[in-house]
């Protein structure tokens, strides 16, 4: 697995930089990012997680580029948004904070250097008097409608309330109360994040650049994105054979969808998490199949794959043995929590 460098290396602001981008879908701005990069020892970056149970590939895949960051020389402040998880209707602030401890657990066992991250949790800010004001700020400065392109997407047959509207505006908030240099998350929070570079300069305070990870499409599928509220996915409970059943279920054309319109989430967990964290992967095969096959870039992987060199099953098999050895950690971690 990909060690953590010591920060004080002889990287460049471009080998920096390409750090910091690599997996990501998009650079808010790319310029921003650079400056950046040129100096990022002990400067900030943010991701938030509402507390919602065992972390799968979803907080995984945000994981990898905070391991990025912090290899980069970054420090990482890790929101465990309570607030945002009781106004989501989550439980009680004992349950949440129950279940934000568990995350946290995981988090550090999944391989997030624990020096140089932060945990924090939003009720240590979020309902003081000076956020609260600058949060009755934003809701006067913003439009109802503009509130409403930055929320989260609701669930099939649930009704928007008051305090959905107001979490995206926490969120954008959220980026100058921690003091961060970075905003990071899935690119299902561009709108939150467009948000705060809209807003907050209203409010005096600085804009941030914002790096945005890859939704990985449903597992069985190829379409949309993989989801623990909905059809299959992969999380920290998984075991061995949950893994391997799973990844054999997947979808995994042999050739690129030439519509564009399914993915291939088997190469995307291979770009996306296993290349993200080892330099090599061995597919192992007997050797009246070829041998062993060792890989040090995804792309040859995934060309392999394609022109039939890599048979599906080698490759599933593979992701699920890598899978397995990233996981097994946090599983550890839960099954101590829980006393098993």
């Amino acid at each position: 697995m990909t060690s953590q460098s010591d920060a004080s290396d002889d990287r460049g602001p471009y080998e920096t930089h390409d750090l910091l981008t690599r997996n990501v879908e998009e650079v808010v701005t790319d310029q921003e990012v650079l400056e950046l990069a040129a100096d990022p020892d002990g400067k900030r970056a943010y991701v938030g997680y509402e507390p919602s149970g065992v972390l799968h590939i979803g907080h995984l895949l945000t994981a990898n580029k905070l391991i990025d960051l912090q290899e980069a020389g970054m420090e990482v402040v890790i929101l465990l948004a309570d607030v945002h998880a009781y106004l989501n209707g989550k439980g009680t602030f004992e349950e949440i904070r129950d279940t934000a401890g568990q995350m946290r657990a995981q988090f550090l066992a999944y391989g997030l250097d624990e020096a140089s991250t932060e945990f924090v949790y939003g009720s240590d800010y979020q309902l003081d008097e000076e956020y609260v004001l600058d949060l009755h700020q934003l809701e006067l400065s913003t439009t109802l409608n503009r509130a409403q392109r930055a929320m989260a997407e609701l669930q099939s047959g649930e009704s928007a309330r008051v305090s959905h509207v107001v979490y995206p505006l926490m969120q954008a908030l959220d980026i100058e109360y921690l003091d961060v240099d970075l905003a990071v998350g899935g690119m299902d929070q561009r709108k939150v994040h467009m948000l705060a570079r809209e807003e907050l300069s209203e409010l005096g305070y600085d804009v941030r650049p914002c790096l945005h990870t890859p939704i990985v499409a449903d597992l069985t599928t190829g379409e949309g994105k993989m989801s623990s509220s909905a059809g299959v996915t992969i999380s920290m409970e998984d075991s061995t054979e949950d893994l391997e059943e799973k990844v054999n279920s997947a979808f995994c054309p042999p050739t690129r969808d030439p519509e564009g319109d399914l993915e291939n989430p088997v190469l995307e967990l291979f770009e996306y998490h296993i290349f993200a964290r080892f330099d090599d992967v061995t597919v192992e095969r007997p050797p009246k199949y070829g041998g062993d096959l060792t890989y040090h870039e995804y792309e040859a992987l995934a060309t392999d794959l394609e022109s039939g060199d890599l048979h599906p099953a080698d490759a599933k098999a593979t992701l699920a043995r890598y899978l397995d050895e990233l996981i097994a950690p946090g599983r550890e971690k839960l099954r101590e929590i829980r006393g098993e």
